[in-house]
């Protein structure tokens, strides 16, 4: 590595007891970014001082979430088109070693096992049944209903590995298993539930583009346009075409960092609600 000298140098100076060489020396050292970030958990190894790991801690944790908001920025700027890289990004938050590609390749897996059953004269209904079969039946995922306000919900690592999630996490992965099989299924920002729609692509005039609506949190159940509306008269809401109609891939990732603003509230978590404001206000218009 360049300037390992440097590094190294400004590593010992981290439990400096006077403030402004220690705020010059992180100042440093955040500039360097993720190439310090491997020398200094060496560092924190080494060490028995507890002012110095702390530090250490502090700072590697600042690194990974300049990575965080610079990553969301980019996605963002560059036109968000990619949903499952928003909540990839999103999942770095939490879990900064997140092996991505695992996460691509478990999703890639059970869109393999959707595609061999799919046949080109299926209906859009058939073909929302054989997903559901093979992600609710096979590969057993299911909403998590005894602890839905856990932040684990929110983050698709934790979602893979446990198959449990909320409306959002159990969305983003069924809408994305759809799309990379060319089967147009799209999120409908639903107040206090996020849903599906299955967009009729031969009848652009149906009314919101809609053809169905699919629960990703009830095993891909299917309903209807009535169903929304009964939903929202049960909440007292005017109904909007935002209600109905598919929405940004930015507001699903903005309602994902809600979800966890919300949860680690109820868990006083106050510098990750903090932290998560700061991602909140990179996606804000």
């Amino acid at each position: 590595m360049e300037n390992l000298a440097e590094i190294s140098a400004l590593v010992k100076l981290l439990d400096d007891p006077d403030e402004e060489v220690y705020q010059h020396v992180q100042q440093r050292l955040l500039e360097y970014g993720n190439e310090v970030i491997t020398y200094l958990e060496s560092a924190w190894e080494q060490s028995l001082n507890t002012v110095l790991q702390e530090r250490i801690e502090n700072l590697v944790h600042a690194i990974q979430f300049n990575s965080v908001k610079e990553d969301l920025n980019l996605w963002y700027q560059s036109g968000a088109f990619d949903l499952l890289q928003g909540a990839i990004v999103i999942n770095r938050y939490q879990y900064p070693d997140l092996d991505e590609q695992s996460i691509i390749n478990q999703i890639e897996e059970i869109k393999r096992d959707i595609w061999v059953g799919l046949q080109y004269e299926m209906s859009s209904i058939e073909k929302i049944k054989l997903i559901n079969h093979v992600f609710y039946n096979q590969y057993g995922f299911s909403g998590n209903t005894k602890n839905h306000h856990d932040p684990q919900n929110s983050y698709l690592s934790q979602v893979l590995e446990s198959k449990k999630g909320n409306q959002i996490s159990l969305a983003i992965i069924y809408a994305t298993l759809a799309q990379k099989l060319d089967i147009p299924v799209y999120g409908v920002n639903l107040p206090q539930h996020f849903i599906l729609g299955y967009i009729d692509e031969s009848n652009a005039d149906k009314e919101y583009g809609v053809l169905f609506y699919i629960n990703a949190f009830n095993k891909g159940a299917i309903f209807g346009k009535h169903d929304v509306d009964q939903f929202l008269r049960q909440l007292n809401l005017e109904p909007q075409p935002g209600f109905y109609s598919p929405c940004s891939n930015t507001e699903i990732i903005r309602r994902i960092i809600r979800n966890l603003i919300s949860a680690y509230e109820n868990l006083g978590a106050t510098e990750k609600v903090e932290e998560l404001k700061e991602l909140q206000e990179i996606l804000s218009e």
